[in-house]
């Protein structure tokens, strides 16, 4: 290029601009020095030997006014504005099908607040991108270097302020998204060229004065349509003085500004380290950024810039990469862009290219896209378009009034005619006269904005105020409608090449099901296991995948998965080609689903909110999922350690639950148990014992957390015996509790009968004494909810708690029973509804099956108390055991007596024996009497 002093070019538009600032401003000012430093960006820009090439992402004009710089210069070196740990996955877009996201994805990290995690960082690549144009190009011509020269992902979060990721974005508070819309989950977006005014009262200006509701309609009208056509020299200018303008509008946050330097510091200093080691020319060079950078004031601007910036070192943490599905929903949702403008976009590239007969760069075998008429030109069989003087096209540009589009009456025409279809197909009751209606309208808006042709978004409000009315019959409203028929909301995929292991594992494991999991949508699977045990394996991987990833993707339709049990027939909907980000992003964490579950497994039971019912559910999935005894044999060891520390009650029913679900599962499947389970009951005695007294009297803790406790030592109790434990124990923590609560008061009376500290006729006396008395009347349900958990450690009692209910039944007047009975149903179903069917059970075997035979029924409780049972005196007891001379030596020998029990003669010794102890003698009798 030959030299050209500072200045010389866009002299014509300095003298305009100054001229300007004088005769709006009263005086060359602010003004003056915004409009004239613009003009220095500009210029400073196209002065620069190594070719600058400004974009804005996503845009249409931008990948064409590339795919066509590409073609004229033939650069062998390709600068491209992307994270430069991202290089090696660029080469595997061409086994996916646009729109993809490249990204980087860490979930063990070092050096950042745990509240971060997990990290992730996304890319979104389009085929209507200049950097699409850009990595075609260097990927599939001979002996060009594409160089990604943007910070790593490390550096992206270690410049990023900690306030802004110390909120979450992903809270129950949230708003609902799509599910098209959450592709990129909550990974922090990376967009080349992020060209849009920092500056709030600069962007509602523009959008005021062009009659548009939002940025994107804005873009489109006065950016993407005038620069379709423009040639190189003047849309490379235009996008210089957008960039420079919203810079130097942008309000100066320090923080963010640092932040922008620091990457176009780092950019510069990568690239000229790159030129010194490579010794490539410049001028051979195209550097590939955002407007916003293209006119960066950095001292390192340039290839002669300072070396004086530092590249901070990567932080320690564990970082994954891979290609994600994309869509342009998602990418909409995450940049804040308006709905439907990606798709506007991707149909206006369409539109330019064959206007503009440009032919655009692919990828060779890319997925989704069409194969080029013919193969493009490589570097040694087109010469390279000479290196021109820069001239100035802005003036011109600037003065050139717009051209009028012409008022393409035939596609208007065919876009009325395919909304009414889309329309009616989605249950509007839309006719011929709303597509007259539409057409008409379109071009009176477009008129009333100042425009000769309408847009896809003056249709779009046609379309919406015509067809429209008060309600929308079906799922779309029609301006989704309109978006879908511009080209809707389109969905990339990532091929099977360039799955993680995890996930080709998945689809090589699932294969026998010969189901097409690529496919979005829901694909049914019938598992016949009985018939096909091959298949028990895929029902494996269907239960992991259903434990791992969102709800949805694998959704169980028939059959479950319980300890001891083998499956026989399941029905699963699996949806793996909709939820393919969860699926790779499960690659990031291990090579198979079986080690990240036992990862996953061991961060629950490891965690600093781990309880003891935490950790037993992850012991139970070990088993359920992995079948793996090492697994749970440690799990169990840390829910012991977790158990011990515990000083609260909360998770006392779970722990119940689960303990008795696994030591069934043992007692049936092995032959000893596990040196964690016995230790774990011998603990929990003793740990529960201790808590009891303080869980009766503690307000925070509930009547169903002291039952599962009580529980917990009842129904253990045996083994907890057989282990060294001592009963004396209980006796003292019951014996300690003194609640005040009804409830717990009851559940103690029931702890004490179940320990034969009371009996059951005093027990019925204090119901009795709480019925009499019209102050205990009100609280009498939360007596009857307290006996209803009794039932937990003492089911033995559900016939004593239909007769507490019949009784208030039977003695309360209507006037005090039927307000209170609304109190009475809301607290046994708020206490105790598990326990309620057990309630019922009993009360269906007690009460008579049949109307006719209620009038002569009495209840089992009267008739006891009408004919009470006389004790066995002790000569009935004598002569008892005579008749059974077996049981008498066996009594005999409990007792310590010695002689033999052979015969009749015997029984002055049996009377004798009767006399020592005569309860035990009632007692057998009793027994002998029942069998």
């Amino acid at each position: 290029m030959s030299p050209v002093h500072e200045g010389a070019v866009f002299t014509s538009l300095r003298t305009q601009l100054q001229e300007a600032a004088e005769a709006f401003a009263d005086g060359p000012d602010a003004l003056e020095g915004i409009l004239l430093g613009i003009v220095d960006d500009v210029d400073r820009a196209v002065r620069e030997p190594l070719e600058i090439f400004p974009v804005c992402h996503h845009s249409p004009a931008s990948a064409i006014a590339m795919a066509r710089r590409l073609r004229e210069k033939q650069p062998k070196v390709v600068y491209l504005e992307l994270c430069e740990d991202m290089a090696p996955l660029l080469t595997e877009l061409r086994n996916c099908r646009l729109p993809v996201a490249a990204q980087a994805f860490a979930s063990e990290v070092d050096g950042f607040p745990p509240a971060w995690t997990p990290l992730s960082v996304v890319a979104p690549i389009t085929e209507a991108s200049a950097e699409y144009q850009a990595i075609a190009y260097a990927l599939d011509t001979p002996d060009v270097e594409l160089v990604l020269v943007d910070r790593s992902s490390d550096h992206v979060f270690q410049w990023q302020a900690q306030e802004e990721r110390s909120t979450p974005t992903d809270g129950p508070d949230s708003p609902a998204v799509p599910e098209e819309a959450a592709l990129h989950g909550g990974a922090v977006g990376l967009e080349i060229g992020d060209l849009r005014p920092r500056f709030a009262d600069l962007e509602e200006h523009l959008l005021r004065h062009g009659r548009v509701r939002h940025w994107s309609e804005w873009w489109h009208q006065y950016v993407e349509v005038p620069l379709g056509d423009a040639d190189h020299e003047s849309y490379r200018q235009v996008m210089l003085l957008i960039g420079s303008l919203f810079r130097r509008l942008a309000p100066g946050n320090p923080r963010r500004v640092r932040v922008d330097e620091d990457r176009e510091r780092h950019m510069w200093t990568r690239m000229r380290a790159h030129l010194a080691s490579s010794g490539v020319d410049p001028a051979d060079c195209l550097y590939v950024c955002g407007a916003f950078h293209a006119v960066s004031q950095v001292a390192e601007f340039g290839v002669r810039g300072t070396d004086t910036f530092e590249i901070p070192p990567p932080s320690a943490s564990t970082w994954q990469y891979g290609l994600i599905p994309s869509s342009h929903a998602a990418i909409e949702a995450q940049f804040g862009l308006a709905a439907g403008s990606v798709s506007i976009a991707a149909t206006e590239w369409a539109k330019n290219l064959s206007r503009a007969r440009v032919r655009p760069y692919r990828l060779q075998g890319q997925a989704g896209t069409k194969k080029p008429s013919k193969a493009p030109k490589t570097v040694a069989s087109a010469a390279p378009a000479p290196q021109q003087e820069p001239s100035d096209r802005l003036s011109g540009f600037l003065r050139r009034p717009p051209e009028l589009d012409p008022l393409d009456r035939s596609e208007l025409l065919g876009w009325s005619v395919e909304i009414v279809r889309a329309a009616r197909r989605n249950g509007y009751l839309a006719s011929t006269a709303d597509a007259i209606a539409v057409f008409e309208t379109s071009i009176l808006l477009a008129g009333m904005r100042d425009r000769s042709k309408p847009t896809p978004y003056d249709f779009q409000d046609a379309a919406v105020t015509c067809i429209e009315k008060d309600v929308v019959p079906g799922r779309r409203d029609v301006r989704r409608l309109v978006e879908i028929m511009m080209g809707g909301d389109r969905v990339g995929q990532v091929g099977y090449d360039s799955l993680p292991p995890l996930a080709r594992d998945v689809h090589d494991r699932l294969a026998p099901l010969n189901l097409r999991l690529q496919r979005r949508g829901v694909e049914r699977a019938l598992l016949d296991i009985a018939s096909r045990p091959e298949l028990e394996r895929c029902s494996d991987v269907l239960w992991m995948l259903r434990y791992l990833m969102p709800q949805g993707a694998v959704r169980l339709i028939m059959g479950e998965r319980r300890l001891g049990e083998r499956p026989i027939q399941e029905s699963w909907d699996v949806r793996l080609g909709t939820h393919q980000r969860a699926l790779i992003e499960l690659g990031y964490e291990g090579v198979s689903i079986e080690q990240v579950l036992e990862q996953r497994l061991r961060r629950a039971a490891y965690g600093p909110r781990s309880t003891a019912a935490t950790v037993l559910e992850a012991v139970e999935d070990a088993t359920l999922y992995l079948r793996s005894r090492r697994l749970a044999d440690e799990l169990g060891t840390r829910a012991l350690e977790v158990l011990a520390a515990e000083r609260s009650a909360d998770g006392a029913p779970e722990v119940l639950r689960r303990i008795r679900r696994l030591l069934g599962y043992y007692r049936t499947s092995e032959s000893v148990l596990p040196a964690w389970i016995e230790a774990f009951v011998k603990t929990g005695y003793a740990h529960y014992c201790t808590l009891l007294p303080k869980a009766f009297t503690d307000e925070e803790a509930t009547v169903g957390q002291v039952a599962a406790m009580l529980g917990f030592l009842c129904s253990m109790e045996s083994m907890a015996l057989s282990l060294g434990c001592d009963r004396t124990q209980l006796e003292l923590a019951v014996a300690q509790s003194h609640p005040e609560e009804p409830s717990k008061t009851a559940l103690l009376w029931a702890a004490q009968v179940q320990l034969g500290n009371l009996s059951r006729s005093d027990l019925r006396t204090r119901c009795d004494q709480l019925l009499g008395d019209p102050l205990a009347v009100p609280t009498y349900p939360r007596y009857l909810s307290g006996f209803l958990h009794a039932l937990e450690p003492a089911p033995q009692l559900a016939d004593f708690v239909v007769e507490a209910v019949s009784n208030a039944f039977a003695r309360l007047p209507d006037p005090v029973l039927l307000p209170w009975l609304p109190s009475l149903i809301s607290t046994l179903r708020s206490g105790g509804a598990e326990l309620a069917p057990l309630l019922v059970r009993e009360a269906g075997r007690i009460f008579p099956g049949r109307l006719a035979a209620l009038d002569a029924w009495v209840p089992p409780w009267q008739s006891q108390a009408e004919a009470p049972r006389t004790p066995s005196r002790p000569e009935g007891g004598a002569t008892l055991l005579a008749a059974h001379p077996t049981a008498c030596e066996a009594v005999s020998a409990l007792l310590g007596c010695e002689g033999p029990w052979a015969t009749a003669a015997s029984a002055p010794r049996s009377a004798a024996l009767v006399d020592r102890h005569p309860d035990t003698a009632v007692a057998l009798g009793a027994l002998l009497t029942d069998r």
